[in-house]
């Protein structure tokens, strides 16, 4: 009996893990200040059970954020897979995936106020390493400017990204007008005098 019920555990505990990370994402949000108890109870979990998956407010973020992490990478990923010129393909990868990049970027944001600067760096860079690929790329094809480096395009890119979602939470920028915004902006940036507009 008990072998049989194993894997209906396993599974409850799974729902219960999405089910808490999911809440929780969303009180933080709202408030950063949030207090494990509210999120237990938006998640429809008792304290305990919280407390069974995600001992601290920082082990939650950290989970919350790797999950968000995971999303943004497979989105820029698929784009950034595209053979074509590196900077049309960016153009494209910022219009296609501006809403997991404002998702995630929110999720950041509330991250970044109770985990170590390290863990937040490194989760940025594993996100912005398509992007910096590309920027790479275009260099390379002569589309992208090539007085600066890399590395600080890429900071540009980021930095971009986090004035338009910014922009987008401050009621100053739709979401539906910031993929083209942030598109022509970055592009404006990035691109060496010849290049498309």
């Amino acid at each position: 009996m008990a072998v049989e019920s194993s894997p209906r555990r396993r599974a409850d505990a799974e729902r219960n893990a999405t089910a808490i990370l999911d809440a929780g994402l969303e009180c933080l949000l709202v408030d950063p200040q949030t207090s494990m108890t509210a999120i237990a109870r938006a998640a429809g979990v008792s304290r305990v059970t919280l407390y069974s998956h995600f001992p601290t407010r920082e082990i939650l973020l950290e989970a919350a954020l790797e999950r968000s992490v995971a999303e943004a990478v497979h989105a820029l990923d698929v784009e950034a897979g595209d053979a074509g010129p590196a900077d049309e393909t960016l153009a494209r990868l910022m219009r296609s995936s501006w809403q997991v990049l404002d998702r995630n970027f929110s999720t950041f944001t509330a991250a970044a106020a109770a985990l170590p600067p390290d863990v937040i760096r490194d989760r940025h860079d594993r996100i912005l390493r398509p992007v910096r690929d590309l920027i790479l790329r275009g260099q390379q094809e002569d589309a992208i400017r090539r007085d600066l480096s890399a590395d600080w395009l890429v900071t540009v890119v980021y930095q971009l990204m986090h004035a338009a979602a910014g922009e987008v939470q401050a009621g100053r920028l739709t979401s539906a007008a910031a993929p083209d915004v942030l598109t022509a902006t970055v592009l404006a940036a990035l691109r060496t005098r010849g290049g498309q507009q």
